[in-house]
């Protein structure tokens, strides 16, 4: 019974998430997740101040905020299902919907393509930099590209593989677990001055949460690239390849199947707050990044979401059936 309505909830919420985006208001539970770190993080920074410290107030920030998020979320649908049956599931549906961002990360790249469609170089920067922790003031055409594809493909298991996974595992609280640590790590999660200390259990949580996923998501990707008729076998190729070069244990995995099912190559010199890093290169450049592939990693993303849905579901099916 609970297997079968997991799956009921899981599939509305996903629906809910094409039709209609990301609900941006004010009790968007992300947003009030925030409020609870900030709060959470400006009392930390007042009693620790060595460097130690803020490692224990980072691990300390991590546990008053996961898990009661986790609790929070289990204790309020349970006591809306003891109301009424038709309330709890519709809570439920709503949750896992503000935890997934297929609609919402489309719309963001497929905005930025608009832009460059229309020659509107500066408007497509200012629109990158709300989704990239990367400098783009200066970028030009192709690093606009590039980064918006960096983005979609990382952002395909961050936001949509990933909680789609936690929400199958343990529903819509544990779906709201999982997008609290990952605010936190997108808060927090810097290796800067301020939170090379305070973030580094968010960002090592972040890793960690986000390792089976990321491996699935990649497997996902290849899957998707063969449904549209990309080269299937040079993403699985590159990403069993180029993944493993980059930083993050995790990043590399998306970004590579997605350079290999395009035919293109990812990584290079990026600036942030003025200081240049080098990404590790993933695929072969057999042609130059424009912008239609900012649209054809979109459709990635979506087939990618898609099928992660279905396998999903098919999973809890099986599962029901044994019951």
């Amino acid at each position: 019974m609970i297997e079968s309505t997991q799956a009921i909830v899981i599939f509305l919420a996903f629906v809910l998430d094409l039709l209609l985006g990301d609900p941006v208001r004010p009790t968007h539970p992300v947003v009030l997740i925030g409020k609870l770190i900030t709060f959470l993080e400006r009392i930390l920074y007042g009693i620790f101040k060595t460097p130690i410290g803020l490692k224990v107030a980072g691990i300390i920030l991590w546990i008053l905020t996961v898990p009661t998020v986790y609790f929070m979320t289990s204790a309020i649908i349970g006591a809306c299902y003891e109301i009424n049956y038709w309330l709890g599931f519709t809570l439920s549906v709503w949750l896992v919907y503000t935890s997934i961002a297929t609609k919402n990360l489309a719309e963001e790249a497929l905005a930025i393509l608009a832009e460059l469609k229309a020659g509107n170089m500066k408007n497509a920067r200012v629109r990158l930099g709300g989704i990239v922790g990367r400098d783009t003031d200066k970028l030009p055409l192709e690093e606009i590209c590039r980064a918006t594809v960096e983005t979609v493909a990382e952002n395909t298991v961050d936001g949509i593989i990933s909680p789609l996974f936690y929400a199958f595992i343990g529903g819509a609280p544990l779906a709201l677990a999982f997008k609290a640590a990952s605010t936190l790590d997108s808060m927090v999660g810097y290796r800067n001055e301020k939170y090379i200390n305070f973030g580094w259990f968010s960002a090592k949580m972040d890793d960690i949460l986000n390792y089976v996923p990321a491996r699935l998501g990649g497997i996902l990707i290849v899957a998707a690239s063969f449904f549209l008729k990309l080269d299937g076998k040079n993403a699985l190729r590159t990403m069993l390849k180029d993944a493993g070069k980059h930083k993050s244990p995790n990043a590399g995995i998306p970004e590579a199947a997605v350079a290999g099912a395009l035919g293109i190559r990812l990584g290079g010199w990026n600036s942030y707050s003025g200081q240049l890093n080098f990404c590790p290169y993933m695929g072969e450049k057999k042609r130059d990044i424009d912008p239609e592939d900012i649209k054809l990693s979109v459709k990635l993303s979506i087939y990618t979401a898609i099928l992660g849905l279905i396998a999903g579901e098919f999973i809890l099916i099986l599962i029901i059936a044994r019951v």
